[in-house]
């Protein structure tokens, strides 16, 4: 639907057209503006100066009188932009500050964004070579690109600025973000992560903290080509989802766990029922037939939290083929144990550990937050009966997320749960660029479920064919 610009004049501004007295004004829910952002996206002899961000301070503040803000969700984009391009050529005028062509575009861009988006990162989310955005004070923000952390010149006005951004952005999820929940995880419209922590909490101001997904979400062929893994990991890693073993990925923050659970997820068939449960709904899917359930906060009055383990007890009665849980961090992992012992192979999950061992010990532990009363040994005996393989990721010093070590869940001995490693990476030195120069290597282990690949009719790894039994760590 085309709108005119009088389609967007507010009451307020029709009654004063008429000589009509004009009503007191709502206050609106329109951001302050902010002053220009970085380097980067700059272009105009007006950028970094107090008086551009004034002028766009007067420009906004003029434009939400004479718009109905309550109309803006149904105007098309390019429709705003042509109308408000118009008025701010008007508004120019008046204020008698001459904008070249470049210049006037920039700024209707910008009037646009804090209208109808999230303002001063609406740039950054647009890059697609940006990973993460990182929001520390209205005057300090980070991005990272390709693993490596740089500041930029993106300002938020003051405080409120940058927490009506934040409100704007948990309010569309149905979360909430005051004193009282000064803590809160939500998602925007692409489901990039979104973390805000606000005062009293912060103490410095608002922070903001933005999880990027990417607009083409990585497949193993990618992970391989930049140099993730190696392509016979890769063919292992295939392998292991079409033959429905169950998989746990393990990794620091930020190591890429979701990134390769979305990878490896494509080689789930079609025919299969998925669910899947998180904390903050972020996984991409390719299949059709997928059931997605998210967990839900407490409202002010302290009722109706939904958790992840309510959600993981709940999937068992939806007749799922796999279940799905983007990361476990508390007694659903007991559930998630025996779902794997149960019936429902090929499930997935990640965790954050350092490496697969302590993965092994994190699931222990988080077994023992169920609040059973559950021998050790008998918990390490579901952690080896339900687990097959265990994936760990790193990122490096160079910004790159690898895979660091392929390791099979074997067994029991005594009190221990045995592992034997597949695949690793091994770091030789960084070079005068910073780049961590290394190799992949095949351990020459052929694991146990080299079997099942062969009775599912995979074609598995050659290094498979020679390798020999053993070695576990």
């Amino acid at each position: 639907m085309n709108f005119r610009f009088a389609d967007l004049r507010s009451k307020r501004t029709a009654d004063a057209a008429l000589g009509a007295p004009l009503a007191r004004k709502e206050p609106t829910v329109a951001a302050p503006l902010s002053a220009p952002p970085a380097p980067l996206y700059q272009s105009g002899r007006h950028d970094g100066t107090q008086d551009y961000l004034d002028l766009k301070v007067r420009l906004h503040q003029k434009l939400i009188e004479e718009i109905n803000l309550s109309v803006l969700d149904r105007v098309d984009r390019g429709d705003l932009k042509h109308e408000i391009g118009g008025a701010v050529a008007r508004l120019l005028a008046d204020e008698d500050k001459p904008l070249n062509t470049q210049e006037r575009e920039r700024i209707t861009d910008e009037l646009v964004d804090e209208l109808m988006g999230y303002g001063p990162l609406e740039p950054l989310l647009k890059d697609d070579s940006v990973n993460d955005i990182l929001v520390n004070t209205p005057h300090q923000v980070y991005v990272e690109r390709r693993g490596v952390l740089e500041e930029t010149n993106v300002r938020f006005k003051d405080d409120a600025h940058l927490l009506r951004i934040i409100d704007r952005i948990v309010v569309r999820v149905g979360r909430r973000v005051d004193e009282g929940t000064p803590l809160v995880d939500a998602r925007l419209p692409d489901g990039s992560r979104v973390n805000a922590v606000i005062p009293p909490i912060a103490l410095d101001g608002p922070m903001l903290s933005i999880r990027k997904f990417s607009r083409i979400p990585y497949d193993l062929e990618r992970l391989v080509e930049v140099g993730s893994m190696t392509k016979a990991c890769a063919d292992v890693l295939k392998g292991v989802v079409k033959c429905r073993l169950n998989l746990l990925i393990s990794g620091g923050t930020g190591t890429g766990k979701t990134t390769l659970l979305n990878a490896v997820s494509r080689y789930i068939g079609e025919k299969e029922r998925i669910v899947t449960i998180e904390d903050a709904a972020e996984l991409q899917l390719q299949q059709r037939h997928v059931c997605r359930m998210e967990t839900r906060p407490s409202n002010i009055e302290g009722r109706g939290e939904i958790t992840q383990r309510e959600l993981v007890k709940n999937a068992l009665r939806m007749r799922p083929d796999r279940i799905i849980v983007g990361e476990v961090r508390g007694g659903e992992a007991f559930d998630m144990m025996q779902a794997m012992n149960t019936g429902h192979d090929g499930s997935i999950t990640t965790v954050h550990a350092n490496s697969p061992r302590d993965a092994l010990s994190r699931l222990e532990q988080m077994v023992s937050m169920a609040n059973l009363d559950i021998p050790t040994r008998a918990v390490r005996n579901q952690i080896a009966s339900a687990l097959d393989v265990v994936v760990q990721i790193k990122r490096f010093a160079d910004g790159v997320r690898r895979i660091v070590s392929v390791q099979e869940i074997t067994g029991m001995e005594g009190e221990v749960v045995t592992m034997q490693e597949i695949f690793r990476f091994k770091q030789d030195h960084i070079d005068t660029e910073g780049r961590v120069i290394g190799r992949f290597e095949p351990t020459g282990v052929r694991p146990h479920f080299y079997e099942t690949f062969l009775a599912n009719g995979l074609e598995a790894p050659e290094l498979f064919a020679s390798g020999a039994q053993g070695g576990r760590a």
